[in-house]
């Protein structure tokens, strides 16, 4: 609490507590796995992260980016951190600057010095390593004290300002453990707000703006497709779609014209919510019929309840269920959510289609969907949804692992 408090001190701009905004962070450093890991993590605890590598950069990055605060390493050594320092006077930065490095250096304490006799607000030392409850504590007063809100936001003009993004979160092969696929989930990077939940801009089924946004979708998922198969080879890609989607007649059509012409790409999954698509069962099973001669397969996701209605199914064109993640929370302790879950495996086995438990969070969970049976796992307990850059050198090409209890 002290530390904190001598932060507080230390920062002679308003504070974000009372602004409602997310605080905005760059991370300055030769090294680019040092630049990355403290991008992955500041994001994660709620700041909008950019990256530095050279002096040069400093002052576009103060006018444009209007950063908060400066994390600052020192793999290049003590004289290039003084020089970007002193960039950072030269622009007047009234912002804070966190060094981190061995506390036993003499020279973090020179450049701190140096700091402070340049007129720049610097923070107490983050001493290498530190623990993640340790970076939090030492940025916590650029934070709000509570959650800032999540307004509204047209998405025309996330789509025009290049605000949307496509997440990625792993499907992992319950049995092997090798990584089976990945969901890509929409999200917006706000220029104030931060990360802003789709609940905030997406648009109705009948909205002018509903078929922009998936071609969006498609597009861009392929367009990342693109990306992890030339960093690490093949991975299936599934997005997410309304049946109101295949309404439109040029459907079908404006789907399959996305897919690449690649020797690696074996296909795409569209999955589509289990109770619009049991609503719409006609419209559903017409569509996935269609799709599966351009090699697209349609998934049943986040059945519940509704299960039984697909049981007097004659024909089956769905290649994936996935069981919702109400009945699979909790499973290990919650007998009536393991037989429902057992029944929805049956229902697929016998359809021969594959399962995938979403919403794993816990390694009880994870244990029990396993001995059930299911084929693939989706949760936090592997890995949170996270941007291309970082699901490609976090996830792909690395071998996945049972996470520690």
């Amino acid at each position: 609490m002290e530390a904190q408090e001598r932060i507080k001190e230390t920062i002679d701009v308003v504070p974000f507590g009372r602004r409602k905004v997310a605080p905005r962070v760059c991370v300055a450093d030769s090294k680019t796995h040092i630049r990355n890991f403290f991008r992955d993590k500041l994001e994660d605890i709620g700041f909008i992260a950019c990256e530095c590598e050279r002096t040069e950069e400093i002052g576009k990055i103060i006018a444009e980016r209007q950063p908060d605060l400066f994390v600052l390493g020192m793999s290049a050594g003590g004289i290039r951190a003084h020089a970007m320092l002193e960039a950072m006077a030269a622009v007047k930065f009234t912002g804070s600057i966190l060094l981190f490095g061995p506390p036993v250096s003499p020279a973090m304490t020179a450049i701190s010095e140096s700091g402070k006799e340049l007129g720049l607000a610097m923070l107490p030392l983050l001493p290498t390593p530190f623990s993640d409850a340790h970076l939090r504590d030492s940025v916590a007063a650029f934070l709000p004290d509570e959650a800032p809100p999540k307004p509204p936001v047209d998405f025309s003009e996330a789509l025009h300002a290049n605000w949307l993004e496509l997440w990625y979160q792993p499907k992992i092969d319950a049995r092997t453990l090798k990584l089976g696929g990945a969901e890509a989930l929409i999200r917006m990077r706000h220029p104030t707000w931060g990360t802003v939940p789709p609940a905030c801009f997406l648009p109705d089924a009948g909205d002018p703006h509903f078929q922009a946004l998936s071609e969006f979708v498609t597009a861009r998922a392929i367009d990342d497709w693109h990306y992890f198969v030339t960093a690490h080879g093949h991975i299936e890609i599934a997005i997410n779609l309304p049946v109101a989607y295949f309404h439109h007649p040029a459907a079908i059509e404006n789907l399959t014209r996305h897919m690449p012409k690649h020797a690696a790409f074996d296909g795409l999954i569209v999955e589509v919510n289990g109770q619009e698509l049991i609503q719409n069962l006609p419209l559903a099973k017409e569509a996935a019929r269609k799709l599966r001669f351009h090699n697209i397969g349609v998934s049943i996701d986040d059945l519940g309840a509704d299960w039984p209605a697909l049981m007097e199914l004659n024909n089956f064109p769905f290649v994936e269920i996935k069981i919702d993640r109400t009945f699979v929370a909790g499973c290990a302790t919650d007998r009536l959510k393991r037989s429902v879950c057992r029944r929805i495996l049956e229902l697929a086995d016998g359809f021969g289609a594959r399962t995938v438990a979403e919403g794993v969070e816990t390694r009880a969970d994870f244990l029990t969907m396993r001995e059930i049976g299911v084929d693939m796992i989706q949760g936090f307990y592997f890995a949170k949804p996270m941007e291309p850059q970082k699901f490609s050198r976090k996830i792909l090409g690395r071998p996945v692992t049972i996470p520690d209890a």
